[in-house]
């Protein structure tokens, strides 16, 4: 069983390489409007805010210059705030660019995708295929990334769809490259990964090394349950437009923050609180800026 703590560390994704504003006017796009999102969350308890690089029309990019920019105006909003960023950027980028971003950057904590997977649009209610690709993530990427990841003082968040996700992690981090704690994110509902089910959240924390910590994030109506299991075995929770852009009750999320705070809530009706940007740090052996 992996460690606890009384506090939990929650994290919002601001938005992804796929979530546009016609689906929630809240998905920032602007640098200003990363910045505005993070600080808002950060004042709500968010220790820590997930970011997918995107340009002024709303396209992902993985362009250093860009993401840099994003990255600095959040950092100048909020000193404190811990910032992840993500090694997956957006589809068919090459693996040179997904890393380069990452290293010229250095930020606290990136993305660490763990397993070659289908990664898909298909209607939920018919099966229909709307868009297929296949999300790579070979061995020699993983063992590449998190090399170049830990030799630059970036912490990974070890990203998995599914129980094969800690396998790999395990296997490939036996070269030792990986720096207690490790981190893993366990992420639900991704049309080509597994679906939210208890028992399977059981087993992947059963399976973790006894020193790791876990959190969670899930796509849709599957985000809130996922999360409040996650809280409730002691591990952290992720929420954001990313992932969700609406509230339990169906309603539009009016932003990022506002999922921040049904978090907020979730932690309190389980006895546990919000960390703070040092708790945060502390926990998951990540270095101060």
């Amino acid at each position: 069983m992996a460690r606890t703590s009384k506090e939990v560390i929650i994290t919002a994704a601001l938005c992804g390489a796929t979530t546009m504003k016609n689906n929630n006017p809240g998905v920032p796009y602007t640098i200003a409007e990363f910045a505005e999102e993070a600080y808002r969350c950060y004042q709500s308890g968010a220790a820590m805010v997930h970011v997918h690089g995107r340009t002024d029309d709303g396209e992902p990019t993985h362009e250093i210059d860009r993401i840099k920019a994003i990255y600095d105006a959040i950092k100048s909003r909020c000193p404190d705030l811990i910032v992840c960023l993500s090694s997956a950027v957006g589809i068919f980028k090459t693996p040179e660019q997904r890393l380069a971003q990452i290293l010229a950057v250095r930020p606290e904590m990136a993305s660490y995708n763990t397993n070659s997977m289908n990664f898909s649009l298909i209607d939920r209610n018919t099966g229909q295929i709307l868009f297929d690709y296949l999300f790579d993530n070979t061995f020699t990427m993983l063992q590449d990334f998190g090399r170049a990841f830990e030799s630059h003082g970036v912490k990974p968040e070890i990203e998995c769809y599914d129980v094969s996700g800690i396998d790999n992690t395990l296997i490939i981090g036996k070269q030792g490259f990986f720096t207690e704690p490790m981190n893993f994110n366990f992420v639900w509902g991704v049309v080509g990964g597994q679906k939210f089910r208890p028992e399977v959240f059981i087993a992947m924390v059963n399976a973790l090394p006894q020193t790791a910590n876990f959190t969670t994030c899930a796509v849709g109506n599957e985000q809130f349950p996922a999360n409040f299991m996650s809280c409730l075995m002691g591990g952290h929770m992720r929420v954001g437009l990313e992932d969700n852009t609406r509230m339990p009750n169906g309603d539009l999320a009016k932003g990022n923050w506002e999922q921040v705070e049904w978090a907020v809530k979730v932690a309190a009706s389980l006895g546990r609180r919000p960390a703070t940007t040092a708790e945060a740090r502390r926990i998951m052996g990540i270095r101060k800026e």
